[in-house]
């Protein structure tokens, strides 16, 4: 299943918003290069000490979870970021019904952190920051996604 296609004018019109919160001119740059401008955006209120702006954020975890499951097709492994979004990925065995066996789940800043190689998998696995339950839970050969 492919995975769904942001609305580029919502990411510009968040992305915008972000900037514009954090005392930063709008975004100029070409359409394609809106979704990974918006997650240096919402990385940018985090490092700033600001909590990012809803929908900015949610773009920025959406994007980032789209790639990983582009770079790792399948139905094995359940990633979630509460509140905004969750992918299944890697290949493997599939399940269909429930929950699925392996279930990544962290927060919306480790994500990016760990998309973009801002934290190890290791280093954030022994802080606490993701829970990982299940044999093939681990994500760390590929992250970072750049």
């Amino acid at each position: 299943m492919p995975p769904r296609r942001l609305d580029p004018a919502k990411v510009r019109a968040a992305l915008d918003a972000q900037l514009s919160a954090l005392g930063e001119p709008a975004f100029t740059g070409p359409d394609p290069a809106v979704p990974g401008a918006c997650v240096a955006a919402v990385l940018g209120a985090y490092a700033g000490g600001h909590e990012p702006l809803k929908d900015a954020a949610r773009f920025a975890v959406r994007h980032l979870l789209d790639e990983l499951a582009a770079l790792t097709p399948g139905r094995t492994v359940e990633v979630r970021v509460p509140p905004y979004a969750a992918v299944q990925c890697v290949e493997g065995p599939r399940h269909t019904r429930g929950t699925p066996p392996n279930v990544i789940e962290t927060d919306p800043r480790t994500w990016l952190e760990l998309a973009t190689g801002r934290v190890s998998w290791e280093a954030a696995l022994a802080a606490g920051r993701i829970a990982a339950s299940g044999s093939r839970a681990d994500l760390s050969a590929y992250l970072p996604l750049r």
